[in-house]
C-alpha cells in the first residue's frame, strides 16, 4: 500500500490521501473587490477533479487592507461567502477537502500583481491603501510605508481573523489555515527582522508570537472542536539574526496548545534578499525537525515532483502530508497519476475513464 494514498485523520474531517494543493495567489480577481471568479472556480476546482486530498485557497484577506493586491481574493463580507460558496460545494462533490487560508499581508500589502513587472507599491490613485505592520518599517523602498498597529489595531487583527473563519465555514469550507508565513503581517510579528517593538508584541519570543497565538486561538474557538486548523509558518527566515527552525518548534508547540492541527511547513519571505538552498524537497528536514520537536502533524512543501519522493518523505516518517504547488500547475491530475504509479487505486470519475 502506498502512505501517500492513506487517509489522514484530521480532528472530524478525514482527507481522503496525503496529497495537498499548496496555496498560490492568483491575482485575479479582475473587479479587484475580492470576489473570486469563473477563474478562481476552474483552477481550484480542476485540482479536485485532479485527485489531491486538501484544496487550500490562495491567501485569501480577512480585510481589504490585508490583500497583498487589488486582485486578492477576500473572506471580509457576507458577498464573498456567496462567491465562495459554489467554489467548495463543487470541491467536496469531487472527494476533497476545501480549506481557506486566511491572509494578511501586512508590509507587503498594496502591491502590484506580479503580472505589472517592474512596480511594487500601488499608490492611491490607483486603488491602492495605506498598508500596517508591527513597525513603520516598510518590506523594501519600493513597497508603500506602513502603519504600525497600535494595541487596538491588532485586536482588529484578530477578531478579522476570527470573523473570515466562522464565513470560511458558511462558505462550506471544511478547514482553515492561518498564514503566518512568507513575510506577511503574523510572519513579520514572528521575525526578529521585522519586529523591533518594545510592547507585548515585541521583543522577547514568547510576545513576538503572541499575535500568531492569540489569532488561531480566536479562530480554533470560531471554528468549534471538529472542523481542522492548520497554520503555515516560515520555518526559517534563511537570514542570520531572523527566525529559526528552533523557534519554529517553539511556536508549533504553542500553536499546537491553541488549537492547531496540523503545521504547514514553508521558508522565507521576510525580507527581500535571503540566501536559500532551493532544490529537491528543500523544505522536509525543516518539516521534519518541527513534527520531531513539537509532536504535532506536518506538512512539507517545495519542488516536490516525482510521486516516488513524495512516498519517501512520508515513508521516512519527515512529514504526514506533501503540498504540491507549481507541479500541480504543470499537472491539475498529478495525484491520480501518482497513485497509478504507486499501485494506489487513481479513482478517476467516470467522466475520464475511457481515457484509461
Amino acid at each position: 500500500m502506498s502512505l501517500l494514498f492513506e487517509p489522514l485523520p484530521l480532528r472530524a474531517v478525514t482527507l481522503p490521501n496525503r496529497v495537498g494543493m499548496s496555496p498560490m495567489c492568483q491575482y485575479s480577481c479582475t473587479a479587484r473587490d475580492g470576489l473570486p471568479t469563473s477563474w478562481h472556480a476552474t483552477h481550484l476546482g480542476s485540482r479536485a477533479v485532479g485527485g489531491a486530498g486538501l484544496i487550500i485557497t490562495e491567501a485569501t484577506a480577512v480585510n481589504p487592507e490585508g490583500r497583498i493586491s487589488p486582485e486578492d481574493t477576500g473572506i471580509w463580507s457576507g458577498r464573498h461567502v456567496d462567491a465562495w460558496r459554489p467554489i467548495a460545494e463543487f470541491i467536496s462533490a469531487q472527494g476533497s477537502v476545501p480549506a481557506m487560508q486566511l491572509a494578511h499581508a501586512g508590509f507587503k500589502a498594496s502591491t502590484y500583481s506580479p503580472f505589472a513587472i517592474g512596480r511594487d507599491g500601488v499608490p492611491d490613485s490607483d486603488g491602492g491603501w495605506e498598508p500596517v505592520a508591527p513597525t513603520t518599517t516598510p518590506f523594501s523602498l519600493t513597497y508603500r510605508t506602513p502603519r504600525a498597529l497600535d494595541t487596538a489595531g491588532i485586536a482588529e487583527v484578530v477578531e478579522a481573523f476570527r470573523a473570515g473563519a466562522v464565513r470560511a465555514l458558511e462558505a462550506g469550507f471544511q478547514a482553515v489555515e492561518v498564514h503566518a508565513a512568507h513575510g506577511y503581517l503574523l510572519h513579520e510579528f514572528l521575525s526578529p527582522l521585522s519586529n523591533d517593538r518594545t510592547d507585548e508584541y515585541g521583543g522577547s519570543l514568547a510576545n513576538r508570537m503572541r499575535l500568531t497565538v492569540e489569532v488561531t486561538r480566536a479562530v480554533r474557538a470560531a471554528v468549534g472542536e471538529d472542523v481542522p486548523v492548520l497554520a503555515r509558518i516560515s520555518a526559517t527566515d534563511w537570514v542570520d539574526g531572523g527566525w529559526t527552525v528552533e523557534d519554529s518548534v517553539v511556536l508549533a508547540g504553542e500553536l499546537k496548545a491553541a488549537g492547531a492541527d496540523l503545521i504547514d511547513c514553508s521558508t522565507g519571505g521576510v525580507v527581500p534578499h535571503a540566501t536559500i538552498p532551493v532544490g529537491p524537497g528543500y523544505q522536509v528536514p525543516l518539516a521534519s525537525r518541527v513534527r520531531a520537536g513539537a509532536d504535532i502533524p506536518t506538512a512539507a512543501v517545495g519542488m516536490i515532483t516525482e510521486p516516488e519522493q513524495a512516498e519517501e518523505i512520508l515513508t521516512d516518517g519527515h512529514t504526514d502530508m506533501v503540498l504540491l504547488a507549481r507541479e500541480l500547475l504543470r499537472d491539475p491530475y498529478w495525484p491520480r497519476r501518482a497513485a497509478m504509479k504507486l499501485g494506489a487505486e487513481p479513482g478517476w470519475p467516470a467522466q475520464y475513464r475511457r481515457a484509461f
